[in-house]
């Protein structure tokens, strides 16, 4: 999946939610986001392997719900 469809699907799932996700930090190799109580990390590359980017999209149920990025 590509970086910046895998931001894109999480900001549309966040707007919805209404919490906000929000950019805390860059590093070198991966940026650190913020959707309410849950921080994640997302590789900076412009391809993301789609086991990482099925992680990333797990760890938000917690703020959006069981296979939110289904719907």
């Amino acid at each position: 999946m590509k970086r910046r469809d895998l931001l894109r699907l999480i900001a549309t799932g966040a707007r919805g939610g209404g919490i906000p996700w929000r950019f805390v930090r860059q590093g070198t190799d991966h940026e650190v986001w913020r959707r309410g109580a849950v921080q994640i990390t997302v590789p900076r590359h412009r391809e993301v392997e789609e086991m990482t980017s099925r992680q990333i999209l797990r760890r938000l149920e917690s703020e959006l719900g069981r296979d939110w990025w289904r719907r």
